[in-house]
């Protein structure tokens, strides 16, 4: 049945009474599995051709074998077929020779949080579909649902060498809805570019964007951090609820009258409250909005009290300064190099963030929040990077390589199928034409699913319309 998967919730929903169940059942998605849609906005085969790389140093993002001088790589069926070290074997029959030419190849890169297609370009009313401010509370909503694939930016970021990005929902409310995890495909719906058997995130946020909004902005609820802690408080008590539910429904589906099963009728369906009844259950991933080191400690109490978990807080600029709270809970911190001081809740923001956290043994990651940093997350990277080693941080070019790739692959529930090069992940590469964290590294040739989706030695047409004639 649909709501399978609540039953799941039975500890953590009763508050550490147990629910007595008939059986263990396997979750099951909220969605079916999505075939991926025939035809693509450009001439292009979905069954990629074999490749070999070659003449390459490999930035593997593998803690095992972080890097491979004299590398080659070898692409088959969409997936890493093998990698090594030295002398390149013979292309097989049929299989491409890439000459990197003493360049480097890493993984695709990875952005969490992206407006990609929820805020596209250009940048007009009519296309500023990122936030629905008109409640507080809209975790029903899904970003999939107002993505437009038709975005000029999305083929620019895949320029850059991203294959990766979770399109999110904006920062105005508590609540903003479910992003979607997407490989950068040129596709006709958001649907076919979605990355397979990736969970949904829910979209929260904290501190100034909602008390704006709606207490400056409407003077309505939540005029102050006390009163967007007591929203959220009471949708997630609504949620645990209506988990237990659907729970007891499953269980009793049915219930004796005459002697006859006679079918009980099952709870209403509220959307808002089964994107959070599946964020307790874990089948949706939170990623938090949170700048001040107080309020995500805040965000934290609020976690443990309900009984889910924070994958992520975004934007974060002041996690350094918990940083041992965030490394022992395994939360992870998606934030810029150097974005600060814009508002008062990014004023202690500094150049050592992502830096320190890593010192910590944290989870650092480098998002961009942006269309044109999306564009160049390599070189955001190594600002960070050189800035934790200028201030006496030790860093490693692995783990600053990490930060656009394994640990956002891990914050979205991904690291399985991509984030390294590693045999049998996707083939999500990059070939770039010198060490990715220098000021003058371009991408020359992307792959996504072994697919060459950017070659800078030959441009593609235009993925989108609005760049057709300019």
């Amino acid at each position: 049945m649909r709501f399978a998967w609540l039953l799941a919730l039975a500890l953590a929903g009763c508050g550490g009474t147990q629910t007595q169940t008939s059986k263990a059942r396997t979750p099951v998605p909220l969605e079916p599995p999505v075939a991926v849609e025939p035809g693509a906005l450009v001439p292009t085969t979905l069954d990629p051709p074999p490749i070999l790389i070659t003449n390459a140093t490999l930035l593997t993002a593998d803690p095992a074998r972080p890097r491979l001088e004299r590398g080659w790589l070898r692409l088959r069926d969409g997936r890493i077929e093998a990698l090594g070290e030295g002398d390149a074997p013979a292309a097989a029959e049929g299989e491409q020779v890439v000459d990197a030419a003493g360049g480097f190849v890493t993984p695709g890169l990875i952005d969490t949080h992206s407006h990609l297609g929820v805020y596209p370009q250009p940048g007009t009313w009519a296309h500023a579909d990122g936030n629905e401010m008109t409640r507080p509370i809209t975790a029903g909503v899904r970003a999939e649902e107002a993505f437009w694939p038709q975005d000029p930016g999305i083929q620019r970021a895949v320029a850059g060498g991203v294959t990766t990005i979770q399109a999110l929902p904006g920062s105005g409310n508590l609540m903003g809805g479910r992003g979607v995890v997407l490989k950068l495909h040129p596709r006709r719906s958001a649907r076919a570019m979605r990355f397979p058997g990736a969970k949904d995130g829910l979209k929260m946020a904290c501190g100034e964007n909602p008390k704006r909004v709606y207490g400056k902005g409407k003077g309505q609820m939540p005029m102050s951090r006390m009163g967007s802690l007591f929203l959220m408080r009471e949708q997630w008590i609504a949620a645990r609820r209506y988990a237990r539910d659907w729970a007891e429904w499953e269980k009793n589906p049915t219930k004796k009258e005459d002697g006859e099963d006679v079918p009980v009728t099952p709870p209403k369906r509220d959307l808002t409250l089964e994107t959070l009844a599946a964020a307790l259950a874990g089948d949706v991933l939170v990623h938090i909005h949170c700048y001040r080191a107080d309020e995500m400690l805040l965000q934290l109490k609020v976690a443990e009290e309900f009984g889910f978990r924070i994958r992520s807080f975004h934007h974060a600029v002041e996690a350094y300064k918990i940083r041992d709270v965030l490394a022992a809970k395994d939360v992870a911190v998606s934030t810029w190099a150097d974005w600060w001081g814009f508002k008062v809740e990014a004023y202690d923001g500094i150049e050592q963030n992502l830096a320190l956290i890593t010192e910590q043994g944290g989870r650092g990651i480098l998002h961009t929040d942006s269309p044109e940093g999306i564009q160049r997350m390599n070189q955001e990277a190594a600002k960070a990077f050189y800035a934790g080693q200028h201030a006496g941080v030790k860093l490693t070019e692995l783990q600053a390589l990490r930060w656009i790739t394994a640990e956002p692959a891990w914050a979205l529930g991904i690291d399985d199928q991509t984030g390294t090069l590693e045999v049998g992940k996707m083939a999500d590469v990059v070939v770039w034409d010198r060490h990715p964290f220098s000021i003058y590294a371009s991408a020359r040739k992307v792959f996504v699913d072994g697919i060459l989706r950017h070659d800078a030695d030959a441009p593609q047409p235009p993925w989108s319309d609005f760049e057709v004639g300019q």
